[in-house]
């Protein structure tokens, strides 16, 4: 699936040499130095045309992974989830609790087309974003779209003793877990632009996916 996301050359080409020095120097002190001298940073801020999207499963990793592919980019982050709660001034799970799933969607499918018009580089969203066809519409023309993918096991390891998921409530948690995945994958798989496998490695290791993807696509 190709895209005419587009980002200012020279700067992700400045990240992605200091990303492979942390990889092989890991000279993190010299690295931060070489970008805050860079021209091409203004205010730590790239410009983008599109933004970056995450999606995938709860406990897939989308805010820690978007939190610090967003430091590495310098540029602006945020969690659809946690907008939506400091709006409501409620938690997901007492919206559900209260207003019901199919409200739920509403709103969330509202913020995502508010944030992603909006100058917001990289943006995790919920589990259940793709749901809907008119989201998986707008995240394919408008964003640069990364599915962080992870197993089952993973997933349920990750997720067992959270008791804020209210999709995950019940007493048999794993084949919940399972049974949304199933449902959800090939969602993922049909909205993304590339897949990155979070499993078990370290976050920086995925966000280097990540950059490394970046500069394949856009042939830096």
């Amino acid at each position: 699936m190709e895209g005419s996301w587009t980002v200012h050359g020279r700067f992700v080409k400045v990240l992605w040499k200091i990303g492979d020095q942390l990889v092989t120097s890991s000279d993190h002190e010299k690295a931060c130095n070489m970008l805050e001298s860079s021209n091409e940073i203004s205010a730590r801020q790239s410009i983008f045309e599109r933004p970056i999207v995450l999606v995938g499963m709860m406990g897939a990793g989308k805010s820690t992974v978007g939190r610090r592919l967003a430091g590495r980019l310098g540029c602006r982050f945020m969690d659809a989830d946690r907008v939506l709660e400091e709006r409501m001034g409620v938690s997901i799970a007492t919206m559900f609790d209260l207003e019901g799933e199919a409200v739920f969607r509403d709103r969330e499918s509202a913020l995502l087309a508010e944030l992603v018009n909006e100058n917001v580089a990289v943006l995790a969203t919920g589990g259940g974003v793709v749901l809907r066809d008119a989201n998986r519409t707008l995240l394919q023309d408008r964003a640069w779209v990364v599915y962080l993918r992870a197993s089952a096991i993973d997933l349920w390891i990750r997720t067992r003793r959270d008791t804020s998921r209210p999709l995950l409530r019940g007493s048999d948690a794993r084949a919940r877990v399972t049974e949304l995945l199933t449902q959800r994958a090939p969602l993922y798989d049909a909205v993304s632009h590339c897949t990155v496998d979070t499993g078990r490695q370290p976050v920086e290791r995925v966000v280097d996916q990540i950059l490394q993807q970046l500069q394949f696509r856009e042939s830096l």
